[in-house]
């Protein structure tokens, strides 16, 4: 992946963004084992705040002069306390540096923390980012219950397992056949019809986080993942780093670019998959845009 005009990220920082994801992805683990099940509500605040509280303290350390935008260091998220802390979550960076910043690193310490919540759930993420000057440069997905991570590279995508690291590469979905990766709480409407006027035969996975679904995709366990019923930035910045760094089609579900770093972080809608696929399903999408959220 490349920064505007073609000039390629650090190397150094697709491995500080693993080392990061996988990280906190470790410590989201011993969290479970800590807290277990029975409250899922202190299992999720615990969890949201220690990943966050590493993520900025490892950010701060690491890369002093970078702007940080998590979905834990709003203002909304003042009031939660993990189990045995006292104090308020870490705030981001002021807007006002933030959008001056060259470089951002946009973070989701625990992307689906309803399945974190949940026994033997494993479609829950960790999102870690770099927004350089006007694009996305860097980024991983850490699956922690898969003992996977996903993470953007000089020269494409890999993915990280206990077998080592290999390449990773969106595959071509078989002819005749969508599976289409959807909210397993909330599928949109507007997919279920997707899928009734698509002329090829459409299953619907339900799947967790945003990013355990792109993650199917780049993995070859769905072939897309629609979704228009709001998001923020942290929901997607890494999951489309590492999408885009795999050959894979990421954009808004206009067909436009989905762009970072912006005053209002809502994002709400994305699309991803093959690019075979992609003008098929933006059509498609056009097709039932009347039923689209305003």
């Amino acid at each position: 992946m490349t920064e505007s005009g073609g000039v390629p990220a650090a190397a150094d920082d697709h491995a500080l963004a693993a080392e990061l994801a996988g990280t906190a992805g470790r410590i989201l683990l011993d969290v479970r084992a800590e807290i277990g099940f029975a409250d899922s509500r202190v299992l999720k605040d615990t969890g949201d705040l220690r990943s966050h509280e590493y993520l900025m303290a490892a950010l701060a350390e690491r890369c002093p002069g970078d702007a940080v935008l998590s979905e834990e260091g709003r203002a909304s998220a003042a009031d939660k306390r993990a189990s045995g802390g006292d104090g308020s979550p870490t705030a981001n960076t002021a807007d006002e540096v933030r959008l001056q910043a060259d470089r951002v690193w946009i973070i989701d310490p625990l992307d689906g923390t309803r399945e974190f919540s949940e026994e033997g759930r494993h479609d829950w993420a960790v999102h870690v980012a770099l927004w350089e000057k006007g694009r996305l440069t860097a980024g991983a997905v850490a699956l922690p219950a898969q003992g996977k991570t996903l993470v953007t590279g000089p020269d494409g995508a890999v993915v990280i397992d206990v077998t080592g690291t290999g390449p990773l590469r969106v595959g071509e979905p078989a002819p005749g056949r969508l599976r289409i990766a959807v909210s397993r709480t909330r599928p949109p409407a507007f997919v279920q019809r997707l899928a009734e006027i698509l002329d090829t035969n459409v299953e619907l996975v339900p799947i967790g986080s945003a990013g355990a679904k792109i993650s199917a995709v780049l993995l070859g366990e769905v072939d897309a993942y629609v979704h228009a019923g709001g998001q923020y930035e942290w929901d997607s910045a890494a999951p489309v780093a590492v999408a885009l760094a795999a050959g894979a089609h990421a954009s808004r579900i206009d067909g436009s670019e989905a762009v970072y770093n912006q005053k209002d972080p809502r994002l709400p809608d994305i699309l991803v998959s093959h690019p075979v696929s992609a003008s098929t399903l933006l059509t498609g999408i056009r097709d039932v845009s009347d039923a689209l959220p305003e």
